[in-house]
């Protein structure tokens, strides 16, 4: 009916929906003969991974085995079909001739198989006169019919976002692709490892809120029906997160997903994936070297320790990292000296580098701008910034020798800034104080201003011990360790806009 004339030619200079029609006409055709094209069970002995690694045990006893995967290859010769398969842990060749399976059988392969179909297939395991350890078939089973063929050319596709939007196509046909995630997967595991072991407590928290906190961000706005009332994705878990520090859990983290409505970069997603951990009785200078040991710990887990190769730039990343207060690297990298200028004289330096400067926005705020602009990029080697203006973290202690800043630190790995960190404020007065300040923020235009959350406050009231906080995204160092330039690299179905 088909014929093995154009067995895979038709792949590449048919029209698609020519093509999606002869695979459904396939499938047709198994059913016909009593055969379901999508069968509820399967049957497999070996893995690819195992048949490789057991192959001469295997040669020896001639004992059968049984694989299940993907055709990805199909090469006929003659009266013979190489073809590979490729689960999720590697590939193999299979071989199919019309004297094993039966002319019958043989020809229902060859007319009615094709790359993309996921196949059972039974047989013994054999080497090929070049040597390469073969499976062949004495039966061969469908398991799931593809109805649209792989793509002929998928791997360096210019256009990147149909990579993006059609992430298992990805997966299936690029190799160093499914690499990434397998790094992103060590990077969460020995996370989990180190806090597990330094006895801290796995929580999962609220992620719809009745009042977004814990970080200076656009929310996302949602009703719950039920109870006629308007709730937000959380921006951030910090204030659950302190709030089980007041109810005596005293090493508590999280690994989950925060939303924020603002703007798409190749750092920034609108939902992501951050930890988040607290621990009682630590102030931001032990939570640095704390930091140091939990990275190497992540770093050597993925096999990046001590150097790490980044485009054409080596990151040294053993220890201890320098530390560089925010206001010294103005001095340093720009001669601008913070502390003397006021909030309008620093925008005007702001505006040398492209940066408007709303009204609304105080002096410590611009400066972050500045930094975020002309000054993070030139933090290549990990890099703690220190100190940074207390306008910027209203949950955060103000030092207590200079209260215009906060005991407060960020980690910056070339030009990426990973880590959020500070001492928690626990004065419940100075953090009403603060929230005001912010409440005033939202109403002179600030999106991202924080609000007055008075659960949280009264939470304080009972009193919180003293503590240090620490975020880190898992996409940017996910992104960093695995020389991707985009956050959407790193995550398996980013947001994208409709076509």
């Amino acid at each position: 009916m088909f014929g093995c004339v154009f067995l895979y030619s038709y792949r590449y200079i048919m029209p698609l929906d020519d093509i999606r029609k002869i695979h459904i006409a396939k499938k047709e055709s198994l059913e016909r003969k009593g055969q379901n094209a999508y069968p509820i069970s399967a049957k497999r002995t070996h893995t690819c991974e195992e048949t490789v690694r057991d192959v001469e045990s295997l040669l020896a006893s001639e004992k059968e085995v049984i694989l299940c995967g993907r055709i990805m290859a199909l090469r006929e010769h003659g009266g013979s079909t190489f073809a590979h398969i490729a689960d999720g842990t590697g590939k193999f060749q299979i071989y199919a001739k019309k004297d094993s399976l039966g002319e019958a059988a043989y020809k229902e392969f060859l007319e009615l198989f094709d790359i993309g179909d996921i196949v059972q297939a039974r047989g013994v395991i054999f080497r090929t006169r070049r040597g390469e350890a073969t499976l062949e078939v004495a039966d061969v089973k469908m398991l799931s019919k593809s109805i649209l063929p792989l793509p002929e050319k998928w791997h360096g596709l210019k256009d990147t976002e149909e990579r993006y939007r059609k992430r298992y196509i990805d997966l299936l046909m690029n190799e160093e692709v499914r690499e990434i995630f397998e790094i992103r997967s060590k990077i969460v595991k020995a996370t989990r490892e180190f806090l597990d072991s330094n006895g801290f407590l796995e929580v999962e928290t609220s992620i719809l809120q009745q009042i977004p906190g814990g970080a200076s961000a656009k929310p996302f706005k949602t009703h719950l029906n039920a109870l006629g009332m308007d709730l937000y994705l959380r921006v951030a878990p910090e204030l659950d997160l302190k709030k089980l520090l007041v109810g005596g859990i005293e090493r508590v983290y999280e690994i989950g997903r925060s939303f924020r409505n603002e703007g798409m970069d190749h750092s920034h997603n609108p939902e992501f994936t951050s930890l988040e951990f607290y621990c009682a009785y630590m102030d931001y200078k032990e939570l640095m070297k704390f930091s140091e040991k939990l990275f190497e710990h992540i770093f050597r887990a993925v096999g990046k320790y001590p150097v790490l190769k980044y485009d054409d730039t080596e990151i040294n990343l053993s220890g201890p990292w320098p530390r560089i207060e925010f206001a010294a690297l103005f001095e340093k990298y720009l001669n601008i000296k913070y502390d003397d200028l006021n909030r309008d004289s620093l925008a005007k330096e702001a505006e040398k580098f492209g940066i408007k400067s709303e009204r609304h926005l105080n002096k410590g705020q611009i400066g972050d701008l500045i930094y975020k602009k002309a000054l993070r990029q030139k933090l290549v080697e990990p890099t703690f910034v220190i100190h940074h203006p207390a306008e910027l973290a209203p949950l955060a202690k103000p030092l207590p020798d200079n209260p215009k800043y906060d005991a407060r630190f960020q980690l910056i790995v070339n030009g990426w800034e990973l880590v959020n960190a500070f001492s928690e404020l626990n004065d419940p007065f100075l953090q009403r104080e603060l929230f005001e300040a912010q409440e005033k923020q939202l109403r002179a235009g600030d999106e991202e201003a924080q609000r007055l959350d008075e659960s949280f406050v009264e939470a304080l009231e009972y009193g919180m011990p003293p503590a240090a906080g620490f975020a880190f995204g898992v996409d940017r160092l996910t992104a960093l360790l695995t020389n991707s330039h985009s956050l959407r690299e790193v995550i398996l179905f980013p947001t994208m806009r409709p076509r």
